[in-house]
């Protein structure tokens, strides 16, 4: 933690931007709460800026999500890290029954709430997934928000968990 409570603020966010979908913000404000004393207490300081944040950031950050289950090649704003992710559950491996089940989901979701379904696939599978769209599209925009917002602190602390995995293997391999 000592590493990371020393960068300089832009090596802080370009090491931890990444962690919340193309929405560098969140380590940039993050930045200026350090020192961290664990990657958890790191965790909880970044979701505590997303949930101070305001609701018209919490929904661009939502909207900076790609849909679930897109076919490779559709979305060029899918991250590496979204593709790994959505491939950890299946959902680069669906049958066109499925694929059009997802696309009917997606589309019902988004004239809804105006953004698109999020949920921490690495903790889920295609069939939870579905399960989870079709029970939450029955929520109020507030509350769906803020189910979003929870899910992507999910999927921050999972990459956050890799990107401390990856600086541990480069500091092993450093000269």
């Amino acid at each position: 933690m000592n590493r990371v409570n020393a960068m300089a603020p832009a090596d802080f966010v370009a090491t931890f931007g990444h962690l919340f979908e193309h929405s560098p913000w969140v380590a940039e404000r993050a930045a200026a709460l350090r020192p961290f004393a664990t990657p958890d207490a790191m965790l909880l300081a970044m979701t505590g800026v997303l949930d101070r944040a305001a609701d018209d950031e919490k929904l661009a950050l939502v909207r900076a999500h790609p849909e679930l289950a897109r076919r490779a090649g559709l979305d060029p704003t899918l991250t590496q890290a979204s593709a790994s992710e959505q491939a950890s559950a299946g959902l680069d491996r669906l049958t066109p029954d499925e694929y059009a089940r997802f696309n009917r989901l997606n589309d019902a979701y988004a004239a809804r709430f105006a953004m698109p379904f999020v949920i921490c696939v690495r903790l889920s599978d295609k069939d939870v997934i579905l399960s989870e769209m079709e029970r939450r599209v029955a929520h109020t925009p507030q509350a769906e928000l803020q189910a979003a917002i929870v899910e992507i602190g999910k999927i921050a602390g999972l990459r956050l968990a890799d990107t401390f995995k990856t600086l541990a293997e480069n500091a092993e391999n450093a000269p």
